[in-house]
């Protein structure tokens, strides 16, 4: 942080993109789980979790490339 106590942008998109990895990580972890329960999962929650999933990987990727600086070859 400044030495006015507030983020600048970059610090704030570094921040969110660390909580998105991890709501990825938690993402992962639950859809794990519930694999392992084999029939008594339901399906449809999976589905919908793995969409969640890569919904949150497309956001990490854009703030991934908003903190990356371009380089010209």
């Amino acid at each position: 942080m400044n030495i006015a106590g507030e983020m600048n942008s970059d610090e704030v998109l570094r921040v969110r993109l660390e909580v998105l990895r991890r709501e990825h990580r938690d993402l992962d972890d639950a859809i794990a789980a519930l694999e392992e329960r084999g029939a008594a999962a339901d399906p449809f929650t999976i589905r919908r979790l793995k969409k969640q999933k890569l919904t949150l990987k497309d956001r990490i990727a854009t703030l991934e490339d908003r903190l990356t600086p371009d380089i010209i070859a």
